[in-house]
């Protein structure tokens, strides 16, 4: 089946999901996180473009940016093929990393920005392993708070408040309110479910242990069990949590 065009941007504006394939983690080291947005800083002064907000989730990424020299296709294309060939460079891998190519939508409002942006800075919170948006270290909320690295965020502040500590203080309360927003999501995973039941079992028949005491073991038992059920296909970080009485970031971070 040929592929859909693009929706072209009338703003040049677009929020960027790029996906690893079946979930595998491509962000789970500072290391990979600060090689990633490396790279976004030298395309970014190759080409000019202006980034609003991202976010570098475990197994995928979200970016709120405005097109440059290049068209975004082009763009995403090579800030894509060099992080793939560091990649996989790095461990010794080949082959492709990210799946198909990266999806996007039109952002064509200031509205609709400021949504994108709090949808973005609100990911690390909705998936548990962040309690408040200032508190994850890879997205680009902390920038707005004065850490610049990428983002310039006068336009942004600009639509709160010509004040600037006033537009920090609106941005803040902004970003961390309740709401329903529902932008580009990472698709459901396509694979079976495992049940609490099929889970204690694989770890009794392959540590000779029950969950009830894995609190008990060395931490190094404990972080190897943690990797072990992560990586089971179906399983959840709240669905290893609930077993296990960890708490998500602690299972984020095994």
């Amino acid at each position: 089946m040929p592929r859909t065009s693009r929706s072209k941007s009338n703003s040049g504006v677009y929020h960027i999901l790029l996906r690893s394939i079946d979930q595998q983690p491509i962000f789970k080291k500072d290391a990979e996180c600060e090689r990633f947005l490396d790279i976004l800083a030298v395309y970014q002064k190759k080409t000019g473009y202006q980034l609003y907000a991202y976010c570098l989730m475990v197994d995928h990424a979200h970016l709120l940016i405005q097109e440059g020299e290049d068209d975004i296709s082009t763009t995403m294309k090579r800030i894509g093929t060099s992080y793939v060939n560091w990649f996989n460079w790095q461990y010794a891998r080949s082959g492709p990393l990210f799946a198909d190519r990266f999806k996007s939508e039109a952002v064509e409002d200031g509205h609709y920005l400021l949504t994108v942006l709090r949808f973005i800075h609100q990911n690390p919170v909705k998936a548990g392993i962040a309690r408040d948006v200032r508190d994850y270290k890879w997205s680009s909320f902390r920038e707005y708070m004065g850490e610049k690295k990428l983002v310039d965020p006068q336009f942004v502040w600009r639509m709160f408040s010509c004040d600037q500590e006033q537009a920090i203080r609106e941005l803040i309360t902004y970003n961390q309110e309740d709401n329903r927003d529902q932008c580009l999501e990472v698709p459901a995973e396509k694979t079976k479910t495992i049940s609490d039941g099929e889970i204690k079992q694989a770890v009794r028949m392959k540590y000779k242990i029950g969950l009830v005491t894995i609190q008990n073991q060395t931490p190094q038992t404990q972080a190897e069990i943690l990797k072990y059920m992560k990586e089971m296909k179906g399983t959840s970080l709240r669905q290893i949590a609930r077993l296990t009485g960890y708490s998500v970031n602690k299972i984020y971070r095994a």
